[in-house]
């Protein structure tokens, strides 16, 4: 089987690309034609490393030492038509990249093309060779997007063959949207197991506490350094090691590095940048925490597991409870209780035993996430609707300048209470 997935940018850090990488290198491994076709590329060679077995492609090329560099075309300069300006990286696409994917898609001849965020499935709905299978995959959810995201959905994703999400809670959502024709599945993320020498963990009784992700406010890494200080009012000696990038302002790094220095905890909390390689440093604790108030996933609690930790996670919409079984490979929390988070913490700290059954039991219950498990389930789909053949191909002209009214519209409504509000404000 041939096998294409369209990546915003396989160059770059991040869960989508590493779930993707993991998917790829697991079908390839098992004898399939696959390729990762990346509608951007800013660097010159993959920031997590190219994946074996598998060829990787880019179709506008925005490293500035590349000679094939696109970033002076006169058309990278203009807004995309095709890709939604719902979609949060609308400011990277243009009509140059409409251009590019556009004649990628419409003259790919592959079985399956696959999506990896809403904007390049609303390309693959519209431009993908008719005899491919369209699988668009979401790996946020869906009460993640906006309301022109939601409208976008609705109108373009009935295009589609079928829609994978990562859990069964935001499979249920997509199916109460109602999407004629569209199969939804819930498919989770893979994580390879982790290496001999960190799996399970080794070393249960260091005292460390880890968390990882991007530091950004929805992971509630402040609730979780107030949640710790109390941890390190009744055990001194134990750390807190925090692993994430933040945004390019830096605000977020700031303010969990004012907060902590209000504390008192410099001597017990670290922030420090993600750097590729977390499995080694899971391999050092002996616990593992999520602390988010929201989760598409939750791939660093899959990580942590597959190390042989016991997690502590915030029992957010989706996500955690589908990975976590309380009680038995970790605790699921209240989200927002630093409270419960400190409990859940210390009673963890206290008993040796209960965290090493723990550890030993999300290190087992961790193999369902194995790549090449995963990798079977796509591969059951994309047969099947091979099997029955691509669906139904165009919206129709009557159909598509209803739906370019309505987006204008919405899009138009939002312009104007975000100008409402500008004004407000002054």
């Amino acid at each position: 089987m041939r096998i294409s997935f369209l990546l915003h940018n396989a160059y770059t850090i991040g869960g989508t690309i590493r779930s993707t990488f993991n998917l790829a290198t697991a079908l390839a491994a098992a004898d399939h034609d696959v390729e990762i076709i990346s509608a951007l590329r800013y660097r010159g060679t993959p920031a997590m490393g190219a994946p074996p077995g598998v060829r990787l492609t880019h179709l506008v090329d925005l490293w500035r030492d590349s000679p094939h560099y696109d970033g002076d075309d006169p058309r990278h300069a203009r807004p995309a038509r095709i890709f939604p300006r719902a979609d949060g990286r609308h400011r990277q696409y243009s009509r140059l990249t409409d251009e590019r994917i556009g004649d990628c898609l419409s003259g790919l001849r592959t079985d399956v093309i696959v999506g990896t965020r809403p904007g390049l499935n609303v390309h693959i709905a519209r431009q993908a060779h008719p005899a491919a299978i369209r699988v668009g995959q979401e790996h946020l959810t869906l009460s993640g997007h906006g309301l022109r995201m939601r409208h976008e959905i609705r109108h373009r994703y009935p295009l589609l063959d079928a829609l994978t999400t990562v859990t069964e809670a935001d499979a249920h959502a997509y199916r109460r949207l109602a999407l004629p024709g569209v199969r939804v599945r819930a498919i989770a993320n893979s994580v390879p197991a982790a290496k001999p020498a960190a799996a399970p963990a080794e070393h249960p009784d260091r005292k460390v506490v880890v968390a990882a992700g991007r530091l950004i406010p929805v992971k509630r890494y402040d609730l979780l350094i107030r949640a710790f200080a109390g941890v390190v009012a009744a055990h001194p000696d134990w750390r807190l090691r925090i692993y994430g990038r933040g945004d390019t302002t830096g605000d977020e790094r700031r303010a969990l590095t004012t907060l902590i220095d209000a504390l008192g905890l410099n001597d017990h909390v670290t922030l420090d940048d993600h750097t590729g390689t977390l499995e080694s440093e899971l391999a050092k604790a002996s616990i593992a925490v999520s602390t988010s108030d929201r989760e598409s996933f939750g791939m660093t609690i899959v990580e942590a597991m597959r190390c042989g930790l016991p997690v502590v996670a915030t029992d957010c919409p989706s996500g955690p409870r589908e990975i976590i079984t309380d009680g038995v490979d970790g605790r699921l929390v209240r989200p927002g209780d630093a409270d419960g988070i400190t409990a859940a913490l210390c009673a963890l700290i206290r008993d040796e035993a209960t965290r090493r059954r723990m550890g030993e039991a999300a290190h087992r219950n961790s193999s369902r996430f194995t790549p090449s498990r995963i990798a079977a389930q796509h591969l059951a789909l994309y047969e099947d609707l091979l099997t029955h053949g691509p669906g139904k191909r165009t919206l129709g002209p009557l159909r598509e300048a209803a739906h370019r009214s309505r987006t204008a519209a919405i899009d138009t409504a939002h312009a104007l209470r975000a100008t409402a509000r500008r004004l407000v404000a002054r």
